[in-house]
């Protein structure tokens, strides 16, 4: 949530400056919807009961500490308020939209993983807090809004961080790259590249599994959309929740820019038949998580070469939950992703010979040039 520009002493200056923000959005959206505040019970669910319970405590304890501030600091609090009011004056709300949205996160909430303790006893009130940065977040990214999944991502970042304001912010930071996955056409992206993965990698299987219109892969669309929460044992679904949004291993990477950008100054040199064939080499879409799946998937390929319909794949969906081991699959993972990228170098030097041998140019010089390039 952090510029990557600040420094040690600008980030608590930054940290009060989005906290004021983010209170005055969550202040816009309860102003504009007050029967929205208070979430609405049935009186069923005695944990959530407690949960609300909890919840007002410690709102009450957050107003009494912004009393007895300083004044000092209550003055540039105001005016830290005042900049934040004046940024979003301009922001309106779909009323019936976010009633929508806020009637989804109603009924996500409560399903969020309470077997944590983070959620258990009177951390049953991170519940509401998981509700108002959802509520917040939906309000002030329409084009987003609200979607099934989304609580189960947020609550990772409100687990480790246990803040409620770097919670919104982290979250909101990574759905600038991710929220494209919750929109419509998500699902079918998602599927679509998967499907490509596996055929690159294991065509008779990709054939097994693949229909028309894909259908047979939605069963790997909740891995892929969750990170894997359900599949590892908890504290290893966080640890790979963190390297997949590192992304460290991606074909999208800084260190891969950089050597796509001396391959095109070098293409200036070839025919727009030879850039073109050399461009198509490596698929950027396939990102790292994707090679996770295919990991998976290949590793119970005998399983799912057996598989004929929909239920019999849902039922091999079902029986993976909490049974990976996150170290094993990280490594065949990585393995596959190093292989997909030495055949498409391989390609691509190969490529590179046919056509320069035919111009008498020497073989070990492409050689070189094409291994410092990668």
């Amino acid at each position: 949530m952090y510029p990557c520009s600040s420094t040690t002493l600008e980030r608590p200056l930054l940290q009060e400056q989005l906290a004021v923000r983010y209170q005055v959005m969550k202040a816009k959206w309860q102003n504009f919807l007050p029967s929205a505040v208070r979430m609405q019970l049935n009186g069923t669910d005695s944990e959530l009961v407690a949960a609300v319970g909890y919840f007002n405590q410690r709102q009450a304890l957050v107003q009494q500490q912004a009393h007895n501030l300083r004044d000092e600091i209550r003055d540039r609090v105001t005016f830290l308020e005042l900049q934040a009011q004046i940024l979003f004056e301009r922001v309106t709300f779909d009323e019936k939209e976010l009633q929508e949205a806020i009637r989804i996160i109603n009924k996500d909430v409560p399903r969020t993983n309470r077997d944590l303790s983070y959620y258990q006893g009177e951390g049953s009130g991170n519940l509401l807090i998981l509700r108002d940065i959802l509520i917040t977040y939906a309000a002030f990214h329409p084009e987003v809004s609200y979607a099934q999944g989304m609580n189960d991502l947020c609550s990772r970042f409100l687990e480790v961080m246990d803040c409620e304001v770097d919670s919104f912010w982290s979250f909101s930071c990574y759905m600038e790259k991710f929220a494209k996955d919750f929109r419509e056409d998500g699902l079918h992206r998602k599927i679509e590249l998967e499907a490509a993965l596996l055929k690159e990698l294991d065509p008779q299987l990709h054939l097994h599994l693949v229909t028309d219109n894909l259908e047979c892969f939605t069963f790997c669309h909740r891995w892929l959309l969750l990170g894997f929460q359900r599949e590892f044992e908890h504290s290893d679904a966080l640890r790979l929740f963190e390297i997949l949004s590192c992304d460290h291993l991606e074909l999208i990477s800084q260190q891969v820019d950089r050597a796509r950008y001396q391959e095109r100054l070098a293409q200036k040199f070839c025919t727009d038949t030879e850039c073109e064939s050399e461009m198509q080499a490596v698929n950027t879409d396939f990102t790292f998580e994707l090679f996770i799946c295919a990991a998976i998937l290949l590793d119970n390929r005998d399983t799912l070469l057996q598989c004929q319909d929909d239920v019999q794949l849902i039922q091999f969906t079902s029986s993976l939950q909490g049974t990976l081991d996150l170290n094993s699959t990280l490594k065949k993972a990585e393995c596959h992703f190093f292989n997909y990228c030495k055949r498409c170098a391989w390609d691509s030097m190969n490529c590179r010979c046919r056509a320069h041998n035919s111009k008498g140019e020497d073989f070990l010089y492409q050689l070189r040039s094409l291994f410092v390039l990668r």
